[in-house]
């Protein structure tokens, strides 16, 4: 038997995770939805993924970037003449203009690790990886509490089906700051 080389099946089948839950939701991920929209045999996911927890692992994995990454390469931690506030609202902003569907995604993998418990260190994950960030500008009590307000703004939001109202965060944000 010749095994096809295929360097980037893992990471289709992570995208496909991704999109399977965007449209169908956590109920909706399977190891034989995901090999569907991957357009590759089942024994690949399983292969890659024992679980589906393993799966999930991998994509909350790689939806915790978006954020950090737009944090990193941002910079305005980096001076400390910055508006914190302002500045994390803008970026908070800037995370909701993006795809909207991608963003409750996220939150949907993140929020699986109320019953996942495979998924609770990635999900803390995210947290720490925000604090590393916010802790270059203010102390570790300050810092729990931003992560914790900016994830409960973007949450409030995203369960009403409101919009993001950058004032009312650059506002609670500005509160919590020395």
């Amino acid at each position: 038997m010749v095994r096809r080389y295929d360097p980037e099946r893992r990471q289709r089948i992570i995208d496909a995770a991704i999109r399977v839950v965007g449209r169908a939701g956590i109920t909706g991920l399977s190891h034989r939805t995901v090999a569907a929209e991957a357009d590759v045999p089942l024994g690949s996911t399983t292969y890659h993924f024992k679980t589906l927890d393993d799966l999930m692992v991998a994509a909350l994995r790689q939806a915790n970037e978006g954020f950090l990454a737009q944090i990193r390469d941002s910079g305005v931690l980096d001076d400390p003449e910055t508006d914190l506030a302002a500045e994390l609202a803008r970026l908070m902003g800037e995370w909701f203009a993006g795809d909207r569907v991608r963003l409750e995604l996220e939150y949907e993998l993140y929020l699986a690790a109320l019953r996942r418990p495979a998924l609770r260190p990635v999900a803390a994950e995210w947290t720490d990886g925000v604090a590393e960030f916010l802790l270059r500008r203010t102390d570790p009590v300050t810092t729990r509490a931003l992560v914790a307000l900016m994830d409960g703004i973007c949450l409030q939001a995203l369960l009403t089906g409101g919009s993001y109202d950058a004032e009312y965060a650059r506002e609670m944000l500005t509160r919590l700051l020395p």
